[in-house]
């Protein structure tokens, strides 16, 4: 179940691919961890409560998908418009900090992550028994941790051979991705209003 929740395109996962083409193998595992934490954070609040805010207060949710909608446009239009010449492997890398409020934005701030984890995770949670709930979360920490680090390891075997055309095609269908997911939101934001 954790897999099926982690495995689609999503902003967490253009994140974790960017620290596996730009950065040493050591520091795209370390981002990995960083970004599971923060996406374990969040699978436990949608696990625990935050599907129960939403559901009571419309506002909220609608807020969520406007915001979000009109982020992830951007973001997505960003990646589409973006040419062989601009991409490159980056010669610095992002400093710590940054790697953390980073991968918390792409987390946290990421509407599609939480509905989806408000909706899959907190319908799981109403009908798992009390018992049932602690190794069900363990499975979704462990394919956090088995995903993420998994793919650093993956795309950071075949690096060598990505350069800046490949990275060109791969940042226009991640954005095209990105632009759908957005799209979708709006739609939704529109159902729901």
């Amino acid at each position: 179940m954790g897999l099926a929740y982690l495995a689609p395109i999503g902003m967490q996962n253009l994140f974790v691919i960017n620290s596996a083409l730009n950065d040493s193998r050591r520091r795209a595992f370390f981002t990995a961890i960083i970004v599971a934490f923060f996406d374990i954070t969040l699978s436990a609040s949608c696990f625990y409560g935050i599907g129960s805010l939403m559901e009571k207060y419309d506002f909220i949710k609608l807020g969520i998908l406007l915001i979000g909608s009109i982020v992830l446009i951007k973001i997505g239009l960003g990646l589409v418009k973006s040419k062989a010449g601009e991409i490159k492997k980056a010669s610095e890398r992002m400093p710590i900090r940054r790697t953390i409020s980073s991968a918390c934005f792409v987390t946290w701030c990421n509407p599609q992550a939480i509905i989806d984890g408000t909706m899959m995770l907190g319908a799981f949670h109403v009908t798992l028994l009390s018992n049932q709930a602690l190794p069900f979360m363990s499975g979704i920490i462990s394919a956090s941790f088995l995903w993420f680090l998994g793919l650093i390891f993956l795309i950071s075997l075949f690096s060598c051979r990505i350069n800046a055309g490949v990275l060109t095609v791969i940042n226009r269908i991640c954005g095209v991705v990105i632009i759908i997911y957005g799209l979708n939101l709006v739609k939704s934001f529109f159902y729901l209003l």
